[in-house]
């Protein structure tokens, strides 16, 4: 009859199954059965101590092969704990080698439980305790990053977008933890975007690069001051061990906001150098037998690094003139008339050169940022603003092309000899408060020359 044949028999199946799930765990794994003796021995344990399956299953208990005699009692007791507590029981010991060497193991024992509830045997899944301990340092190492690092800890997937933000990481894109994530890098900063994508991708394709990099970037949240900051970064490339060939997840991106450490060494760096400027032109000047001359020379080393083209007008007239003139003529009352005496080239770079003594002022118009310094007797700013609208140099006699004026007054003895203009194109930034104080130390040393020329006699403030 055909439904007199045997049954199938699915143990041997199960049988194979289990133990290719023992053989493939990364934990070496031994079980105990009621009576003691070793059921399961996997091939981590046998790695691990040189014992093979067929030498350990069938053995009764550890001692006297795979722990010493003196220790086996101990051992056995704690193993055998884990039949009469629920959950795992934790342990460390030192089990025995083929060879006899002891290696000291952290275990994990738990109690194997038959169909009527009652324990059956143990299972203990063991390692060596260095590894364990190198396992948990990683996990707490990777726990600490991502809750209490004092710097940004990025986690960014293969598609360059954020996996995992750090608080620390969070606060400094402006932004929730977990509105970072997945967002791409161009929805997070406004400059630097570029910068940062290369950088990751040629990680992920080339490695963990050798030193840190130092990245400039502004972020979107800020937006009442674009304000553009340093961070210094460094990049790590994350590949699965799981893999039998590296594949990379991605790239842990670490980074710490030094732009306070950035501007005070620029500014250092900057202070150093026009220092330097100004002892060269004194230099220079010292030997320049025409005070003009030597006057277009400290014009010529302060527009180094510092504006693209430099003016110099003196009160109502250039050359030797004693007499200061309103623009309107000898007897009008307002503001002198100011005289063109120096200017840079504006076309090819060159030296700045002495203007022919016409006599004849320039056309400034009411308001002119040059009329406001002499009026003021100080420095006056000046800036075409986000939108520059067209003719904005033309309409003030600057070259084309300037975007930001700086107009610094020149005094010696007492008397207001004229005003010196530093102009800067829409590449550099507008002149602030530091720039207007180089201008003043630049501008009383052009005044002294000019003195010295017996220029005009200036007016009083």
């Amino acid at each position: 009859m055909p439904g007199d044949g045997p049954d199938p028999q699915p143990d041997s199946e199960d049988s194979g199954l289990l133990a290719a799930l023992l053989d493939g765990m990364d934990a070496a794994l031994c079980a105990f059965g009621a009576d003691g003796a070793v059921t399961h021995w996997n091939r981590e344990a046998e790695r691990l101590l040189g014992w093979t399956a067929a030498e350990a299953v069938g053995r009764q208990g550890l001692a006297g092969w795979a722990v010493r005699k003196e220790d086996a009692d101990e051992v056995e007791a704690d193993l055998l704990a884990a039949t009469r507590s629920p959950g795992r029981q934790v342990h460390e010991f030192a089990l025995l080698t083929k060879d006899g060497r002891r290696v000291l193991v952290r275990t994990q024992s738990s109690a194997v439980l038959g169909p009527d509830g009652r324990a059956a045997g143990v299972y203990c899944a063991f390692s060596e305790v260095h590894a364990q301990i190198d396992l948990e340092r990683s996990i707490a190492l990777s726990e600490a990053l991502f809750v209490d690092a004092s710097w940004g800890v990025v986690l960014v997937d293969a598609d360059l977008r954020p996996a995992v933000v750090n608080a620390h990481a969070a606060r400094a894109l402006g932004m929730g933890r977990t509105a970072v994530l997945g967002r791409p890098l161009g929805d997070l900063l406004t400059q630097g975007v570029e910068e940062l994508e290369s950088a990751l991708t040629h990680v992920l394709a080339e490695g963990t690069p050798p030193a840190a990099a130092e990245l400039w970037v502004t972020l979107r949240s800020d937006e009442v001051e674009q304000t553009r900051r340093c961070w210094r970064s460094g990049f790590v490339r994350l590949a699965s061990p799981l893999a039998e060939e590296p594949v990379p997840l991605g790239v842990g991106w670490i980074f710490q906001d030094v732009t306070d450490a950035k501007r005070a060494e620029q500014e250092a760096s900057l202070l150093r150098f026009r220092a330097q400027q100004l002892h060269r032109a004194g230099r220079a000047a010292g030997e320049c037998e025409d005070p003009m001359e030597a006057a277009a020379v400290h014009l010529d080393f302060a527009l180094a690094g510092f504006a693209d083209h430099g003016l110099i007008d003196v009160v109502g007239g250039g050359g030797g003139s004693d007499t200061g003139v309103s623009a309107a003529g000898p007897d009008a009352v307002g503001p002198p008339a100011l005289v063109r005496a120096i200017a840079s080239p504006a076309g090819a770079p060159g030296p700045s050169e002495a203007m022919p003594p016409t006599g004849i002022p320039v056309a400034y118009g009411p308001g002119h940022p040059a009329a406001q310094a002499l009026e003021r007797c100080g420095s006056v700013r000046a800036g075409a603003g986000p939108a520059i609208a067209e003719g904005w140099a033309a309409a003030r006699k600057w070259p084309d092309g300037t975007v930001h004026g700086l107009c610094v007054v020149l005094r010696s003895r007492g008397r207001t000899l004229g005003v010196a203009t530093f102009l800067r194109g829409p590449s550099r930034r507008p002149f602030d408060r530091a720039d207007a104080s180089y201008a003043e130390d630049v501008a009383s040393r052009i005044a002294a020359a000019l003195d010295l020329a017996g220029g005009p006699a200036g007016r009083e403030p």
